[in-house]
């Protein structure tokens, strides 16, 4: 792997030297995983004048879920406790003769920001915009492959819980049960908090879960994800709890499967977007749904489980083939509850089968 990360180093540098820029310091920990292969807590990464240096507060520890540092990427341990990693880096972008230094200004605080200024002020401090995360749009294989291990882990322990008893367990309890699951398969824990939502909770786009119990009759709702190597994936579905479902949650589910089938359908290397997320809104429009539908019908996935790119109506940007995204329409009823079906796919041209579903739980109206 030391090639990939030096590689991935090899081209934020070319990104660098076009913008004029001799330094760049990384410190949103996701990319800082990205470029070094593990983000001690505080670290910080240096792309240097001379060399890149990964600079810790603390000696890393050998916790496989955190990830393991680039072997060919020195070490800097700051040489007493309470030290700030940027600033520290900032002085050593500047003893290495760098006269400007490019910072992620979106993730730096206006503190930090200031005393990064200040330990090196012959150093011109420049932004980085969101370079790395451009970077880290479009997955190579051993990301996917990271991905649909996540994806596999998440579909065993939603399967199992689907196979126990649920009426009259909270929302809470099933919640945490999951996340026992996921950790117990191989995660290194979930990839968000877990949501499970009840009867009139059902549906809804980030519902906490409650001590709502579980009642026949209800639509049950979950959605979570594994984290596994650092990478997170998602995956939702809707089930009726105890009794065939009633007419009114059939034609529920259904128009929301629709939805979520046109929005898979039309990913594609090269599709707008914006077009991804109108496949699926239309089919919820057209039936009467167009309020309160959620701002975007999904979303990228990777290191961090809401990444670019954004399949929203107002999106820019087309999709490329190695880009893992989320589909997951919703409809919430006030008072009586919804559905929300979520799956993660990773797009691929036509000529490899189209899109990929790495979350292959049914999607079958199911009566538990």
């Amino acid at each position: 792997m030391s090639e990939v990360y030096a590689t991935r180093r090899s081209r934020l540098r070319e990104c660098c030297n076009a913008a004029g820029t001799a330094a760049a310091l990384i410190s949103r920990p996701a990319n800082v995983r990205y470029l070094a292969g593990a983000a001690p807590q505080g670290a910080v990464l240096l792309l240097g004048k001379r060399e890149d240096l990964l600079v810790c507060a603390a000696p890393p520890d050998d916790r496989p879920t955190e990830g393991r540092p680039d072997d060919h990427l020195r070490l800097e341990i700051l040489p007493s406790p309470g030290g700030d990693t940027a600033v520290a880096a900032a002085g050593l972008a500047a003893a290495q003769g760098a006269d400007t230094l490019a910072v992620e200004e979106h993730h730096l605080t206006v503190t930090r920001y200031r005393a990064v200024s200040c330990v090196a002020p012959r150093l011109r401090l420049t932004g980085l915009g969101a370079a790395v995360e451009q970077l880290r749009v479009v997955k190579d294989e051993e990301e996917i492959s990271c991905l649909r291990i996540g994806a596999e882990i998440a579909d065993q322990a939603l399967g199992e819980l689907l196979e126990s008893i649920l009426v009259g367990r909270t929302e809470r309890h099933l919640a945490l049960e999951l996340e026992r699951r996921l950790v117990d398969h191989g995660a290194d824990g979930p990839a968000f908090a877990t949501s499970v939502a009840t009867g009139p909770n059902a549906g809804r786009r980030g519902h906490r879960p409650t001590d709502r119990r579980v009642e026949e009759g209800d639509f049950l709702s979950v959605c979570l994800g594994a984290a596994y190597r650092g990478y997170r994936c998602e995956i939702g579905r809707t089930f009726v709890i105890g009794t065939s479902p009633a007419d009114w949650q059939i034609e529920l589910y259904d128009l929301v499967f629709t939805a979520q089938r046109a929005g898979r359908e039309s990913l594609a290397p090269g599709a707008a977007c914006r077009e991804v997320d109108g496949a699926a809104r239309q089919v919820l429009d057209s039936a009467g749904y167009a309020q309160g539908l959620p701002p975007l019908i999904g979303h990228g996935v990777g290191l961090e489980i809401d990444e670019d790119p954004q399949l929203a109506p107002s999106a820019m940007g087309k999709l490329d083939a190695c880009v893992p995204v989320t589909v997951e329409p919703g409809v919430h009823l006030p008072g009586r509850g919804g559905v929300r079906i979520d799956d993660t796919l990773v797009v691929r041209p036509e000529a490899d089968g189209g899109p990929e579903l790495l979350t292959i739980t049914t999607k079958e109206l199911l009566a538990l």
